[in-house]
């Protein structure tokens, strides 16, 4: 099984999980979003998607994958831009963004994921989760 089909067979049985309907613009939504390796917005999404399903709306997109986010099924990545960016990709990860061209990249960092946090931290609370996005100019940028 290739990683697409063992994406979506994981994602039906996600949707089945928190009681959700599998419907085609569901499957349509995520399957766009797996085979994207650019972490797209959901306006890119829309986009994308209106050549399949030209009768998909804006706001079903949004709304679906913030159904998405809240079950856990997808990434959303926070941006400077004030844009969130989305991916399927759940595994431990960072993500480093292009300041001029928005381009976003994945790269794993252990030492980071590992790391005691520091006693501020701890006195806070309860930490979920914890990701690094690290800004700059990306070489195609700084070549280009």
């Amino acid at each position: 099984m290739d990683a697409l089909q063992e994406q979506l067979k994981q994602f039906g049985d996600a949707c089945r999980k928190a009681g959700l309907k599998l419907t085609h613009q569901r499957l349509e939504i995520f399957s766009e979003l797996a085979r994207s390796p650019d972490h797209p917005s959901a306006e890119a999404l829309h986009q994308r998607l209106r050549k399949k399903i030209p009768t998909l709306s804006l706001d079903t997109v949004y709304r679906t994958l913030a159904t998405f986010v809240h079950h856990g099924m997808i990434n959303k990545v926070e941006t400077i831009e004030s844009q969130g960016r989305f991916e399927v990709t759940l595994a431990r990860h960072h993500h480093l963004i292009c300041s001029r061209c928005n381009a976003i990249m994945d790269f794993q960092w252990p030492f980071m994921d590992e790391a005691a946090l520091p006693e501020i931290v701890k006195t806070w609370g309860r930490v979920d989760n914890r990701s690094v996005v690290v800004y700059g100019i990306c070489k195609n940028c700084l070549d280009g």
